[in-house]
């Protein structure tokens, strides 16, 4: 009658994604769904004419080098958790930390350059999608850094254990985090291909 209650998930056979999981697979549906509003809107705009046709700054390009470096970061640094490494997995963890906000500064930097060529955000319908679609996008990755910085503290605070429900926690954060990197990876693609 004194039996304890598990709340870790039960695997028989074949592991089971975990409810959480799911939840925030569901989340990101609705980002993509999102997005995807947006984009066909640019293009819908775009086809009514009174478009401004500029090239974007190359800041765009370098920060997509940087969220995909710190995808490769965060990647590991889960790995070395699971591992075992705790420096190192703490180590990367920060370093994903500093390249996220290192994302959001050159995003910002990025805006004044294309204020700079007199693309304003209230100026031509090209312009002010982009700031709107690139902002949205910044405001999520905005969500991963509190979640990194949640992680960071978990890191740093708590003593080493990698237990299942560590492991959830940090899958959730990886997991977001790399679908913000490839949702960037896709917008600039789409910005690229429609600027053409």
């Amino acid at each position: 009658m004194n039996a304890a209650v598990n709340f870790e998930p039960q695997v028989e056979g074949r592991s089971r994604i975990h409810p959480h999981q799911f939840a925030l697979w569901v989340a990101c549906a609705s980002i993509v769904m999102f997005f995807s509003a947006l984009t066909s809107a640019y293009i819908v705009r775009q086809g009514a004419g009174n478009w401004l046709e500029f090239r974007l700054p190359d800041l765009f390009y370098i920060n997509t080098v940087v969220i995909l470096v710190s995808s490769v970061t965060l990647q590991a640094s889960y790995l070395n958790f699971k591992k075992g490494r705790k420096e190192a997995y703490r180590g990367l963890l920060l370093a994903t930390f500093m390249l996220g906000i290192a994302f959001l500064v050159l995003q910002y930097m990025a805006w004044q350059s294309m204020a700079g060529i007199g693309v304003m955000l209230d100026g031509n319908p090209s312009g002010s999608f982009i700031y709107l679609i690139s902002g949205v996008h910044a405001a999520h990755v905005l969500g991963g850094v509190a979640a990194l910085v949640m992680a960071i503290i978990h890191a740093f605070s708590l003593p080493y254990k990698a237990t299942q429900r560590r492991k959830v926690r940090f899958a959730l954060v990886l997991t977001y985090w790399h679908f913000v990197g490839f949702l960037w990876l896709y917008l600039l693609g789409f910005f690229t291909v429609t600027a053409a």
